[in-house]
C-alpha cells in the first residue's frame, strides 16, 4: 500500500507543478520503441532505477522517473504522442522536468507486410547544457511469429553533454531490441531484450520482463549494463498503468 501512496502523492504533485502533463516516451526496458499510445489513451508510468554496485565505496542515488504519456492523433495509421517526465535523482529535484514526442506508424498501416515506423525524441531539458539532452531517434520494428518482435534504428542528442569517460563528444550510436509475449507460460507474461550503443550515459544493455496483473496495469523488472564499466549497472523497476 506505501508505494501506491507514494504513487498517488506524487502524480498530485505533478499536476500543480506541471499543469497538463504527458509522458515518458513508450519504450522496451530502456530504448523507445515504435510503439505509440492510441488517441485519447494516457499512460501512468513510475520508473527506478537502483544501483547494484558502488565505485570507490560509493553508490550512485537511486533515479526515479514519473511520467505520463498521452495519443494526440485521432488516426489508425498516423499515430502521435507527447509527454512530460519528473525525475528524480537521489533527492534532487532541481529542473526534473523532461519532454518528448513521437510520431509514426504500426505494422501493416503503409501496405500489408509493412514495418513499423517511429520518429521521435525524448530527454527535452529546461535547462541549457545541463538537462537539455536531446535525444532524436529513428526505428524501424517488424514482428515474425513466433519468433518474436525485432526493431533497429539510430538516435542522436546533444554532443554537449553526450560525451564518453574523457569529456569527448559521443553523442550517437544504434538502437537495437527485441521483444515478445512469452505466450507458451501466460499472454500475461512479456520479455525483452535492446540495446543502446555509444560509451556516453545513455549507452547499454537491458533485458528485462514484464508481467501484467491486469488488462491496464503491468510491472517490468529489468538489468541494465552499461557499455563503459564506470557506469554501474542498474535494476529497474517500471510501474506501468493505463487510463
Amino acid at each position: 500500500m506505501k508505494i501506491f501512496r507514494v504513487v498517488a502523492v506524487k502524480t498530485i504533485l505533478l499536476v500543480l507543478l506541471a499543469g497538463i502533463a504527458y509522458a515518458t516516451p513508450s519504450t522496451q526496458i530502456w530504448i523507445p520503441s515504435t510503439d505509440i499510445q492510441p488517441y485519447k489513451k494516457v499512460h501512468f508510468g513510475l520508473d527506478s532505477y537502483i544501483k547494484t554496485q558502488s565505485q570507490n565505496g560509493v553508490t550512485e542515488p537511486t533515479v526515479s522517473n514519473i511520467g505520463l504519456t498521452a495519443g494526440i492523433l485521432p488516426y489508425e495509421k498516423v499515430q502521435v504522442e507527447l509527454g512530460v517526465d519528473y525525475r528524480d535523482t537521489g533527492g534532487d529535484h532541481t529542473y526534473p522536468l523532461l519532454f518528448n514526442a513521437k510520431i509514426g506508424t504500426p505494422e501493416n498501416a503503409l501496405f500489408t507486410g509493412s514495418p513499423a515506423i517511429a520518429l521521435g525524441g525524448y530527454d527535452f531539458g529546461t535547462k541549457n547544457d545541463i538537462t537539455n539532452y536531446n535525444l532524436y531517434y529513428g526505428l524501424v520494428a517488424k514482428t515474425f511469429g513466433n519468433f518474436g518482435r525485432f526493431s533497429a534504428g539510430y538516435y542522436t542528442g546533444n554532443k554537449d553533454l553526450l560525451v564518453d569517460i574523457d569529456g569527448n563528444k559521443d553523442n550517437n550510436g544504434v538502437l537495437l531490441s527485441w521483444d515478445r509475449t512469452i505466450s507458451e507460460i501466460s499472454d500475461k507474461l512479456w520479455a525483452a531484450v535492446d540495446y543502446q550503443g555509444g560509451d556516453n550515459g545513455y549507452g547499454a544493455l537491458s533485458v528485462g520482463v514484464a508481467w501484467k496483473f491486469a488488462p491496464n496495469v503491468g510491472v517490468i523488472f529489468g538489468y541494465d549494463i552499461f557499455n563503459k564499466s564506470t557506469y554501474k549497472p542498474t535494476a529497474t523497476v517500471q510501474l506501468d498503468i493505463d487510463f
